[in-house]
């Protein structure tokens, strides 16, 4: 059995490019960032950031599109493909890309609308908040007898 299966959460690199191809499907192409922190030998905190180059088709392609932008936040889920082809000098050259299955988007950047912060949600604790009524179903307090029940 085979697997193929690619998950990145990260910001894009720079804006989504979106093309057509000659059979009129729609194809956006865009980066994708990576960070990974972590602790050396000698506790020194290291950081690595990968690039992964991301391709989607159809109607998600115009989406992304329409919608991402440089810095905003993504998760990719898809399959990892290596294309080859000869370049104008007679070399071979390859790139190694995620084709996308589904795109997610990540939260808004930026402030909203209510002035709260990036997250959309505003900072208000709960002891500044009026408490609020619930609606509840009011059981009776008599028992139940399963022989009353009609069916």
């Amino acid at each position: 059995m085979y697997f193929n299966k690619a998950f990145v959460i990260g910001n894009l690199t720079r804006d989504p490019e979106m093309k057509a191809l000659p059979s009129g499907i729609s194809v956006t192409t865009f980066s994708v960032a990576t960070n990974r922190v972590w602790k050396d030998k000698e506790g020194k905190q290291q950081e690595n950031v990968d690039f992964h180059n991301i391709v989607v088709f159809g109607r998600q392609a115009e989406t992304v599109s329409q919608y991402l932008k440089k810095g905003s936040m993504v998760m990719v889920e898809g399959r990892m493909q290596t294309r080859s082809w000869d370049a104008q000098d007679g070399t071979k050259k390859y790139r190694t890309e995620i084709v996308a299955d589904r795109i997610q988007f990540g939260p808004k950047s930026g402030n909203s609308a209510g002035g709260g912060n990036s997250t959309g949600f505003s900072k208000k604790s709960k002891k500044d908040e009026a408490p609020e009524e619930l609606d509840t179903i009011q059981y009776p307090a008599d028992e139940i007898n399963p022989d009353d029940i009609p069916f």
